[in-house]
């Protein structure tokens, strides 16, 4: 088992997911799913696993609220992995023999998937600082697109791979589209301005970045529907935040 590492997870109606990433997990001796209101059977499958601490609370944006959900964690080596994400064995592997550095955090290098199609242009493999010491840092509070805060540390990349399995179809889409233009326009109200005319401009960039500059199109069908909806992420990002703006 593995003794010194807390899995921090949050999740909301997470059914779909959440066991696939539990399974993956079997070695941790202390992982910490923090529900935030499922309705789904997400705190049923949750429940069975005698190697996870199940935790109800609010959802105060993705920042703080990963931040609070490692306050339950057992160790203060903290690695944080969403409800879609699943480790590979190599990964499971090069954890066991890390020799960890307080001084240090780390990366996850992260395949993306949409449903069990490896994305390869529009997504990229990405590598994001995963793994942390909770005393000498966390997430910053941003509502969305939150990230681990790097200071003054030195940043290693972990042997393995994650594997990212965010949209299993275009419903996903459309929810998770929903959500993150809420939490940008809530998190930048008189932080940044907007207009009609800007939201329009960003969507149809993003849409042109991800189907022609990074190649998109040559991810299929799976490329268009990433297009567009990044497309419609961005113009209702902006335009959530013109709406936002013109009531202060």
């Amino acid at each position: 088992m593995i003794k010194n590492i807390s899995v921090v997870i949050i999740v909301k109606n997470g059914e779909k997911s959440i066991k696939s990433t539990l399974d993956a997990l079997f070695k941790f001796s202390n992982v910490v799913v923090y529900d935030n209101g499922s309705v789904d059977n997400t705190l049923n499958i949750v429940s069975t696993y005698n190697n996870v601490d199940l935790v109800q609370g609010d959802f105060l944006g993705f920042g703080t609220t990963k931040n609070k959900a490692a306050t339950y964690a057992k160790h203060d080596w903290v690695l944080s992995l969403d409800a879609d994400e699943v480790i590979s064995e190599d990964f499971l592997i090069g954890l066991e023999s890390l020799q960890l550095n307080q001084a240090s955090v780390y990366q996850i290098f992260r395949k993306n998937f949409y449903q069990k199609k490896h994305i390869k242009h529009c997504w990229n493999n990405d590598k994001i600082v995963r793994l942390y010491h909770r005393k000498q840092t966390g997430f910053n509070d941003k509502k969305v697109h939150e990230s681990i805060l790097i200071n003054q540390l030195n940043t290693e990349l972990l042997a393995g791979f994650v594997n990212h399995y965010p949209y299993r179809n275009i419903s996903d889409f459309i929810k998770k589209l929903d959500i993150y233009s809420s939490e940008f326009a809530l998190d930048n109200i008189g932080k940044k301005s907007s207009s009609p005319i800007r939201a329009i401009l960003n969507g149809g960039f993003s849409f042109f970045k991800t189907y022609i500059l990074k190649r998109g199109f040559l991810d299929g069908y799976a490329g268009l529907v990433i297009a567009f909806s990044h497309m419609a992420t961005n113009f209702y990002k902006y335009i959530k935040l013109y709406e936002l703006n013109q009531k202060k």
